[in-house]
């Protein structure tokens, strides 16, 4: 059995984008009510501690960051754009977003841990280098994947996202990094447009688009066929998940049609390469998933496959 460690923090509930919008608090309610659960017993917690600006600026620019952070609202909300809504809250969790994967990597790398999984929102996989977008404020993963680099002295990190939507964001910050991989299944067409199979970086991009009505058939062969060989060949330091659970067949979202056993299988999958090549060092951190139920469901396979690994 792998030691995990949970990250979470209650600020990131309360980060509201508005009456409606399918990223709501209710989605880390979810999560936490599943992790009640006796299965979840040796599941260690730690707070989400808080990002400094400095961090955030790994992955984005300096004025950006600012501009972000002074424009957070003392009450009512402030839109960026007509998907993304900032809070009186909004502030303090995007820096605990981003500072829970932080400290996340901190664990695994220090050998406080297996792998961990971060429990937090706003999410972060859309937000590029100058532009927030897709309800993402900071790309957590990225500032993950920095801090690996900055504080560890890592060379070769690796990205997978299984998001429904492609991770622009991400892509963005690795594609001409060849010291950086990103693999993503996406349906395709769909938000955010990009996520083209030939899109590729300098070689260090693979991206799997799938069409709408996939179902697990269709994703296991795209990991099986193209993203699971070249992160084999990369052979990675440390896996980050961009765990999006919205590609399950119940989400309002998206039509790809997975189900909670695909999220264990892949989680199993991606442990399993980690266990080759890095020790088994896997930090997982939360992107979309908007049906509560589904939502629930896939958190409690991934992070119980996540326990189980080793």
């Amino acid at each position: 059995m792998a030691k995990t460690i949970l990250y979470s923090h209650p600020v990131c509930a309360d980060h509201d984008p508005g009456a409606r919008h399918p990223e709501s608090g209710a989605r880390l309610q979810a999560i936490e009510d599943a992790f009640a659960a006796e299965s979840f017993e040796s599941l260690e917690r730690r707070e989400a501690p808080l990002g400094e600006p400095e961090m955030l600026a790994w992955a984005h620019d300096e004025a950006l960051v600012d501009a972000i952070l002074t424009n957070v609202p003392a009450e009512g909300h402030v839109a960026i754009d007509a998907d993304t809504v900032m809070s009186p809250a909004s502030g303090e969790a995007a820096r605990r977003a981003a500072g829970a994967v932080a400290a996340a990597v901190d664990a695994v790398l220090g050998g406080e841990a297996d792998n961990a999984f971060c429990a937090v929102r706003p999410p972060g996989h859309h937000a590029e280098p100058r532009r927030p977008m897709g309800f993402c404020l900071f790309n957590n993963v990225v500032i993950g994947a920095e801090r690996a680099r900055r504080a560890h002295g890592l060379t070769r990190v690796a990205v997978v996202d299984f998001d429904v939507h492609h991770g622009n964001g991400t892509q963005a910050a690795f594609e001409k990094d060849g010291d950086l991989f990103f693999g993503s299944t996406h349906q395709w067409p769909l938000y955010p447009g990009t996520g083209a199979a030939s899109e590729t970086g300098v070689g260090n991009v693979v991206n799997a688009p799938l069409s709408s009505g996939t179902g697990s058939a269709g994703f296991r062969d795209a990991m099986e066929s193209r993203l699971l060989p070249a992160l084999h060949t990369f052979r990675p330091e440390l896996i980050l998940i961009s765990a999006g659970f919205d590609a399950h067949r119940d989400d309002p979202l998206a039509n790809l049609e997975l189900v909670e056993e695909d999220y264990a299988w892949i989680t199993e999958q991606l442990a399993r390469l980690a266990g080759e090549h890095c020790a088994g060092r896997v930090v997982s951190t939360l992107e979309g998933g908007y049906n509560l139920k589904a939502l629930a469901a896939s958190a409690t396979a991934h992070v119980e496959t996540l326990m189980a690994a080793g």
